[in-house]
């Protein structure tokens, strides 16, 4: 099947840092700043926007694969803004170079792979 995709495609998302947010409370450390892993979702929902909206209805793309440098922290309370590019297509896999920023500064980068599934196909397999 033929994609609708090009290279060059991105979004950006952003949210608010709240407490539900930390690392404290995600339990991957124990200090009130910007989990990790919720820049990382975060990273994921901006490559996923930039693209899954032009696929076909029953498809979706799912990440398989991140390579991320969480920079900076971030204090409750401070916007965050994640921001993806399809860099390049090889069939169905997909690389994204990702970034994000607070307020102030730079907080993470790197590169995320995501992959187009047929989604009926997917959840069949994985029962």
């Amino acid at each position: 099947m033929e994609f609708n995709l090009k290279e060059g495609m991105e979004a950006t998302v952003e949210k608010t840092v709240t407490k539900d947010d930390t690392a404290a409370k995600f339990g991957s450390g124990d200090i009130d700043v910007y989990a990790t892993p919720m820049m990382v979702g975060l990273m994921e929902n901006a490559a996923l926007n930039a693209v899954d909206k032009e696929l076909p209805d029953g498809y979706a793309t799912v990440g398989i694969h991140v390579d991320i440098k969480h920079l900076a922290a971030t204090p409750v309370g401070m916007k965050v803004t994640a921001k993806a590019k399809l860099e390049k297509i090889d069939g169905k896999k997909l690389y994204f170079k990702v970034e994000a920023h607070d307020e102030k500064k730079k907080i993470g980068e790197g590169n995320h792979t995501r992959y187009i599934i047929n989604k009926e196909k997917f959840f069949s397999n994985i029962k």
